[in-house]
């Protein structure tokens, strides 16, 4: 099993901590459409709340190449999300938007003060780590 793997089942099942990373209250499980193959693919994915929206970060660990959801989601923007609220696995779908300017700023921000370990992702790589927000269809 890998690692994406085991993420994806402790998440499932409820876990208060994921592989010993991650808190489950941090994370989604984000269901993206195959840009190119149109079938779906499920990515664990960290995320910070942000009034009705949820922020996530592609950041590949600072690899000089964008994660494939990432890719997925500017050519399908409707994504699916699962996310732990409280003791209840939420399921909705979302509209994928990708932040520029002063909104990505502000939102890169808020991200870095969450979790410093994106910015040093960020000196490791060229490319603009971009940020997403993605907004609930419910």
């Amino acid at each position: 099993m890998g690692w994406n793997d085991a993420v994806i089942e402790q998440f499932l099942e409820g876990r208060a901590r994921i592989v010993d990373t991650f808190d489950r209250d941090n994370l989604v499980l984000l269901d993206t459409t195959g840009a190119r193959t149109g079938q779906r693919r499920t990515s664990p994915v960290a995320c910070l709340p942000d009034g009705d929206r949820l922020l996530v970060v592609a950041s590949k660990a600072g690899a000089d190449t964008h994660p494939a959801w990432f890719h997925n989601l500017v050519a399908n923007p409707t994504v699916h999300v699962r996310r732990w609220e409280g003791d209840a696995l939420a399921q909705y779908a979302a509209a994928a938007e990708v932040l520029e300017g002063e909104d990505r700023a502000a939102a890169w921000d808020r991200i870095v003060a969450w979790s410093p370990g994106f910015a040093e992702y960020q000196t490791k790589t060229d490319r603009v780590i971009p940020v997403v927000a993605l907004t609930p269809e419910r």
